[in-house]
């Protein structure tokens, strides 16, 4: 069962095109991922789902709904962490919590997810207080708050360290495991590979490619990535042309080869020990989505878009 379904969305400002004609569903109890570089249009075609921005073209369907038409209907089923949210600043944390779960016939325990969010303590600290990783983990519990059939993630993990993205995945993986499809937004190849089930690559308004994970790193850029570290300006050997070889590039001093498998690596080291290149720091790993991400829209997750 779908529970969206995109066919051709459009959506201009002025003579700026954000979306493209995109289309693509998402099947119930699924982890969705659309990821793309700023301006690729990714916020754009969530808000059109969320119901708080209307489609210029195409026809948009979430949990049977049209969003724009039957906002009313689809919101009590829908939960949604924006890109960018804000609270009064002298309204504290469990002020907040009491309020939206007044919105709501029916709430979870905020109690759980106040524990598994780190925010057990701070109930009674006004929201100015907080870290911008705290609210952003309270924006999520607010959104999770009513046990939403959807819930929309937009850039899930800005602003939180380490272990809070952790304790964050872990939450998400939760939600999904009561039943819950999720829709998730992120520049975060490593959070897309480690939470979707499939990923929807934008570029320029586009979708340029939808797998699984797996399968878009196999098909795009091959199962394996060669890393060694070079002196710079040494010259190397056609490793382009060995079969199995998807990609060859060099990367602030490091040579980076994506291969087809085993027998493919064997092959380019053997050429580099043959050329007398310097093998150092030789690391042999499985592909990346952030290399399947780089080779299909050219553009690299610079370190504010993470």
């Amino acid at each position: 069962m779908n529970v969206v379904e995109v066919a051709e969305l459009r959506k201009t400002y002025g003579q700026v095109v954000a979306v493209a004609g995109v289309s693509f569903t998402v099947q119930d109890g699924e982890i969705f991922g659309i990821v793309g570089p700023n301006g690729a249009g990714k916020t754009t075609t969530i808000e059109c789902l969320e119901g708080l921005r209307r489609p210029d073209a195409g026809a948009v369907r979430v949990l049977g709904h049209d969003p724009w038409r039957e906002r009313r209907r689809l919101a009590p089923q829908i939960g949604v962490q924006l890109q960018e949210s804000a609270l009064p600043d002298r309204l504290r944390v469990g002020e907040a919590i009491a309020l939206f779960a007044s919105l709501y016939p029916k709430t979870l325990d905020p109690r759980p997810l106040l524990e598994q969010l780190g925010l057990s303590q701070q109930l009674r600290t006004p929201i100015a207080k907080l870290s911008g990783g705290q609210k952003q983990r309270l924006f999520l519990l607010l959104a999770l708050l009513h046990d939403p059939r959807l819930l929309f993630l937009d850039e899930l993990s800005t602003g939180l360290d380490p272990h809070g993205r952790r304790a964050v995945w872990q939450l998400v993986r939760a939600t999904r495991a009561r039943g819950t499809t999720i829709l998730l937004s992120t520049h975060l190849m490593d959070e897309a590979e480690e939470l979707c089930d499939r990923v929807a690559v934008f570029h320029q308004g586009r979708i340029v490619a939808l797998d699984t994970p797996s399968r878009l790193i196999a098909r795009i850029v091959g199962s394996l990535r060669v890393s060694v570290r070079i002196p710079e300006g040494a010259p190397l050997p056609p490793l382009q042309s060995l079969p199995g070889v998807r990609q060859v590039r060099r990367e602030d001093g490091t040579l980076i080869v994506h291969a087809d498998d085993d027998r493919t690596v064997a092959a380019v080291v053997h050429l580099l020990v043959e050329h007398r290149v310097p093998l150092r720091e030789l690391r042999v790993s499985s592909g990346r989505l952030e290399d399947a991400y780089l080779a299909l829209t050219g553009t690299a997750v610079t370190r504010e878009e993470q």
